[in-house]
């Protein structure tokens, strides 16, 4: 690592100063956490006896609460149906000190669930209730006025795509223009078809199935050094012409990831995960260290290697975890000795 545990205990500090907005797909996490003994005589399926249950941000507010969990204020745009899990996910997000000022409550809309089963730390199933709103007429709008309002009132902005509706061309339009007004630095995390505007990007960061698809080109085996994986790279080549963000962080899973520059050469950043329970919202943790750490004053080597200790230390907890900034600093001193 390059980065010394001095700077990271400085960064951190200067995480309190940011007051970041996440737009995106708001889903409510169930989590039903139990032990298996057996299984079923029914299907050969484990059975699962309750223990416990959980409800968690997710989606968008997972995004946010691993903001906040870094020490930054973190405020909530998005869209909730008017049932009981709207209500619950705004129950977690007030339980986690997240603002939900500019979340939109939609009549006769359904709020995105998502529900996994735990077996003795293992995950058995997940259960999804999707939901894609239409936003069209005086709601988009509405949100666009909204949006341009959240934007003014930020130091960043991450835009958490699930493809779920909310992140469409009028919005991303209205909110990137406020940016730029304001000199708001936007991250995004593209998902799959992703053909909106990227005017002033600053950091863009799909996983390889995503990078691949969104550049066009067929996916291959990874190399065993990402650095020589041509195949990779020129789909980073691909993004970085497209959408022409400041930095390109392809994230790779047990590789690490890969960060594009403009005028210089890609780095590549190895895992830093001692042992992994749980991906789930892995991605959620890079994106918002990311914005974080280059906001506080980090270069791009040591907001890469923040991010990639922060998703180290959710990929270890079930569930869709978070990362402190004491146990950011705790991981990056463990990797030293």
């Amino acid at each position: 690592m390059h980065i010394s545990p001095q700077s990271v205990k400085s960064f951190i500090a200067k995480f309190r100063r940011q007051k970041i907005l996440v737009v995106g797909d708001l889903m409510l996490d169930r989590y039903i956490y139990g032990h298996v003994n057996r299984l079923s005589p029914e299907a050969p399926v484990p059975i699962v006896r309750v223990r416990d249950e959980k409800n968690m941000p997710g989606g968008a507010a997972n995004v946010a609460r691993n903001v906040k969990a870094l020490g930054s204020g973190a405020s909530i745009f998005g869209l909730i149906g008017s049932d009981q899990a709207g209500r619950d996910l705004l129950n977690v997000l007030r339980a986690d000190g997240l603002s939900s000022t500019y979340v939109t409550t939609v009549n006769k809309t359904k709020t995105t669930v998502k529900m996994r089963v735990i077996g003795d730390r293992q995950q058995v199933v997940r259960v999804d209730w999707d939901n894609k709103p239409a936003i069209n007429g005086g709601l988009l709008k509405k949100m666009c006025l909204k949006a341009v309002k959240a934007t003014a009132q930020c130091t960043g902005v991450i835009l958490a795509d699930y493809a779920k509706g909310l992140i469409c061309p009028e919005i991303v339009s209205s909110i990137l223009k406020a940016a730029m007004r304001n000199k708001v630095p936007v991250a995004v995390d593209p998902k799959v078809n992703w053909n909106l505007p990227m005017d002033g990007i600053a950091i863009a960061t799909p996983n390889r199935k995503e990078a691949f698809s969104l550049a066009g080109i067929p996916e291959t085996e990874p190399a065993r050094n990402p650095l020589n994986d041509r195949a990779l790279l020129r789909a980073s080549d691909i993004l970085m012409e497209k959408w022409n963000p400041s930095l390109l962080i392809i994230t790779l899973g047990a590789q690490g990831m890969l960060v594009a520059r403009h005028a210089r050469p890609p780095f590549h950043v190895t895992t830093f995960a001692r042992e992994v329970f749980d991906v789930s919202g892995a991605g959620d943790t890079v994106i918002g260290t990311m914005l974080l750490a280059l906001s506080a004053g980090a270069n791009d080597i040591e907001a890469a290697e923040l991010a990639n200790c922060a998703a180290g230390v959710v990929v270890g907890k079930i569930g869709t975890a978070t990362c402190s900034g004491k146990e950011l600093l705790e991981f990056t001193r463990d990797l030293r000795r």
